[in-house]
């Protein structure tokens, strides 16, 4: 199970005292915390997928409450679990869809036109194909001497010189550190800094001048290195939470007599939940909702959405 030493945990600043920390310092912190993160991805757990879009959820609340709206985790996993199968989940909804993308696309086919196109519409933001356009040749030429926290920060600074807010800048930012890094799918982290920007839709006129001026500022390294330390370190608390009740989930898998019981596991261990009226081949409506109240009795599963009817299941 991962754990995180203390001296790490006491050397990743918070935004309030990272105006007295050198650079370096924190340089080296988010180093060492990247570093323990990769360690928990390449293990490459069965419920990895779990754990990528239960960070998905995070990353779309903040994203959410940045752009002035008022769902939260509970409201956006409505909006998408809910709804029927090609209707249309919201504009809060699509905002959680496009961090589920960055959770479960393989991260080599995320800086693609195709994707940064619908990701944009999913933010809520007009497809520019220009912008789409100018954004995909500069992650798929990167400058020769450029290091991957140049790479990161100008993934930021481009968002934002192209008006499309810190929201997508975080996107991409993320998928870019799953690339450098070679894992198989990206783990969404700067979604849920807020303190990564002030806006999430800054005005066009004014974005070129605050993007040229500050892409090679230490400060937006050090705000940036911080906040992906302080991103790494939430992800592995949540791989260890979730790993205890991934065993658990395990550990009573083969009690389980039900019809298809081994295809719910499977979806529990790869999705953040699951509605009680999902369509699984071999269970039945009926069938499914006992195998839940099964599932919580054993402990192995939570009931998410404390409500008596449309309920939702997972790890």
């Amino acid at each position: 199970m991962a754990t995180v030493p203390a001296w790490l945990r006491r050397a990743v600043p918070d935004a309030q005292s990272l105006a007295g920390q050198d650079v370096e310092d924190v340089a080296l912190a988010a180093g060492a915390a990247v570093f323990a993160l990769d360690a928990v991805v390449r293990r490459q757990e069965r419920w990895a997928g779990a754990w990528r879009r239960r960070l998905a959820l995070t990353g779309a609340a903040v994203t959410a409450r940045q752009m002035g709206r008022v769902e939260d985790e509970n409201a956006l996993r409505d909006a998408v679990l809910l709804t029927r199968p090609g209707d249309d989940v919201g504009p809060a909804g699509r905002m959680l869809v496009a961090w589920r993308k960055l959770a479960a696309t393989p991260a080599e086919n995320l800086l693609t036109e195709a994707s940064i196109g619908a990701v944009l519409a999913d933010l809520g933001f007009a497809r520019d194909e220009g912008s789409v356009r100018d954004l995909t040749h500069e992650f798929r030429e990167p400058g020769a001497s450029e290091g991957t926290v140049g790479r990161l920060t100008g993934a930021i600074a481009s968002a934002e010189r192209h008006g499309l807010g810190r929201a997508l800048g975080a996107w991409l930012a993320d998928a870019l550190l799953a690339q450098r890094l070679g894992w198989g799918h990206a783990v969404p982290l700067l979604g849920a800094e807020a303190a990564l920007g002030t806006s999430s839709r800054p005005r066009r006129s004014a974005t070129s001048s605050v993007a040229t001026g500050t892409e090679t500022n230490p400060e937006r390294a050090k705000n940036l290195l911080a906040a992906q330390a302080r991103a790494a370190l939430r992800a592995i608390d949540l791989s260890a939470e979730l790993e205890r009740r991934a065993d658990r989930l395990l550990a009573v898998a083969p009690k389980l007599r039900a019809k298809a019981a081994d295809a719910v596991v499977d979806r529990l261990l790869s999705d953040d939940a699951i509605v009680a009226s999902e369509r699984i081949a071999g269970m039945s409506d009926r069938g499914l909702r006992r195998l839940f109240d099964r599932l919580v009795e054993l402990g192995a599963v939570r009931e998410l959405s404390g409500r008596p009817t449309f309920r939702i299941y997972g790890l």
